[in-house]
């Protein structure tokens, strides 16, 4: 299968991955040659064709051996970090108290995880998904009717949002 494709690798018949541009080396001599260890049979169970569990069997316990060249890729070699990361390698090192920072990071994953936990397992408890499901569609409702079907309320919540903003971003 994989000896006919045009890959750089292919497969023997004695289960054998070897690479077809490295120079050839026995299997002793080389050191960077690795052989993997066979699996155990699986359990004989009585079966009316030992045929099969004796094929299966050779199948299983075949040794693959994998031979590297040392040499790595062209694409691994000259790859560079995304933009993503230098920005955050730039944000990094402009943070004066990097401990508080941490801190926090480890205490907010500690946190998601703590109620992620909370939530599966309020969702597990009988009745409780249901209730909770129909509370919240009768507070979106609430919620609908009281700010977004009139004009003026639409208005005074619009108005309520930006001064919120303005708030938590500041004015300036």
């Amino acid at each position: 299968m994989a000896s006919a494709s045009s890959s750089t690798l292919s497969i023997s018949s004695s289960s054998t991955l070897v690479d077809v541009k490295a120079p050839r080396q026995s299997a002793a001599a080389s050191p960077q040659c690795v052989t993997l260890p066979t699996l155990p049979p699986p359990p004989v169970q009585t079966q009316n064709r030992p045929w099969k569990t004796t094929a299966y069997c050779r199948k299983i316990a075949r040794n693959v051996m994998a031979m590297a060249t040392g040499e790595a890729p062209a694409e691994v070699a000259a790859t560079e970090l995304p933009e993503i990361a230098k920005t955050l390698q730039e944000a990094w090192d402009k943070v004066e108290d990097k401990y508080a920072v941490t801190s926090l990071a480890v205490t907010g994953v500690i946190a998601i995880w703590g109620s992620s936990g909370m939530i599966s397992a309020i969702d597990r408890l009988p009745l409780v998904p249901g209730v909770l499901e129909i509370v919240g569609i009768g507070y979106t409702g609430w919620f609908a009717y009281k700010n977004l079907v009139f004009k003026p309320d639409r208005e005074a919540l619009i108005q309520k949002i930006k001064d919120t903003y303005k708030d938590v971003i500041g004015s300036g």
